[in-house]
C-alpha cells in the first residue's frame, strides 16, 4: 500500500479543523472533492480515520494516529523535494516565484545590478501552489498574493491590491463604473464551490462565455486585458496583501540580499487604472 502524500495533506487539514468546509477552504479545492480525496485515502488505508455527522467530523483512534503521523511525513517529504530541487539546480541559482498578474521584473534588475554574478530563474506559480512550491523547494523565495497556506514560511507583507469584478463585456452590470458586493448577490460568481478551475486563463474563458462572474485581484485584471470582458472595481471587497515568501530557516545570503532588493522595488504604491475602455 502507496501513501499518497496529497490525500495524507488533505487529511491533515480536515484533522486540523475538523470540519469540511473549513478544511477546503484553507486548500482551495471544492468541499466535494476533499470529501472524496479523504474515503479514498480511508480505502486505500481499509480503516476509518473520520467520524461523520452532519453538523461535525471526528478523529477515529486510526485519524488520531495518523495525524501525529502525518506531521512528521509532511515535513520529511517536503524537505526531501526541497533538497533534490536545490541539488538539480546548483548553489549559484535563485528560483523566484511569482503569482498570476504579478510582475517581479523590478526587483530581478535591481537585484541583478546588485549581483551581477547570481542565476536568477523565474517560474510562473498557479494561484494553488503559491506556498507549496515554497516548501517542496522548486522556489527560493515567491512573490505571492494573500490568501495562501502560510504554514512554514517567513512573510514580508509589501502591499496590497483591491478586488475586481471580471464579467462580459455586454453584461448589465458593466455600465456601472464600480460595483459592491450587493450588486453580486444574484449573479454566479465563479469559485472553488461553483467550479473549480486550474487557471486564470480558464476562469476568463468561462466568463467570456457566460458561465458567471469571477472576482479577482486587480493586477490580474491589467495583465489579463481582452476586449470581450470588463473589469470593475468591487469597492467593498477586502484587500489582498501581496508578500514575499521564503521558507522559515532560510538565511542564505543570497536569498536575503534578493528579498530586501525586492521589498524596495516592488513596495511603492503606482497609479493603477483599469483596462482602458472597459
Amino acid at each position: 500500500m502507496d501513501l499518497d502524500l496529497r490525500k495524507l495533506r488533505y487529511f491533515a487539514a480536515v484533522a486540523e479543523h475538523e470540519h469540511f468546509g473549513r478544511a477546503a477552504e484553507q486548500l482551495y479545492i471544492a468541499q466535494p472533492v476533499l470529501s472524496r480525496q479523504i474515503r479514498s485515502l480511508e480505502q486505500d488505508l481499509g480503516c476509518a480515520l473520520l467520524e461523520r455527522t452532519t453538523r461535525s467530523v471526528r478523529l477515529t483512534p486510526a485519524g488520531r494516529q495518523l495525524q501525529h503521523e502525518a506531521a512528521d511525513l509532511l515535513v520529511e517529504a517536503a524537505d526531501a523535494a526541497r533538497r533534490v530541487h536545490q541539488a538539480a539546480r546548483g548553489g549559484a541559482c535563485l528560483v523566484v516565484g511569482f503569482a498570476p498578474g504579478l510582475s517581479v521584473a523590478a526587483a530581478v534588475r535591481a537585484y541583478e545590478t546588485e549581483q551581477p554574478g547570481i542565476n536568477i530563474q523565474l517560474l510562473r506559480l498557479n494561484w494553488y501552489e503559491q506556498a507549496e512550491s515554497l516548501r517542496d523547494g522548486r522556489a527560493d523565495v515567491g512573490y505571492l498574493r494573500r490568501p495562501f497556506d502560510a504554514a512554514g514560511l517567513r512573510i514580508t507583507t509589501i502591499g496590497s491590491e483591491p478586488s475586481v469584478v471580471c464579467l462580459p463585456a455586454d453584461h448589465p452590470l458593466a455600465s456601472k463604473p464600480e460595483l459592491l458586493q450587493a450588486d453580486l448577490a444574484d449573479q454566479t460568481t465563479l469559485d472553488a464551490q461553483v467550479r473549480r478551475t486550474t487557471t486564470v486563463e480558464e476562469k476568463l474563458e468561462l466568463v467570456a462565455v457566460g458561465r458567471g462572474l469571477a472576482v479577482l485581484p486587480r493586477s490580474v485584471a491589467e495583465y489579463y486585458a481582452r476586449p470581450d470582458l470588463a473589469y470593475r472595481q468591487l469597492s467593498d471587497a477586502p484587500a489582498h496583501d501581496l508578500c514575499l515568501a521564503t521558507v522559515k530557516g532560510r538565511r542564505q545570503p543570497d536569498l536575503l540580499r534578493f528579498v530586501a532588493a525586492a521589498a524596495t522595488a516592488l513596495s511603492p504604491e503606482q497609479p493603477h487604472s483599469l483596462p482602458a475602455g472597459r
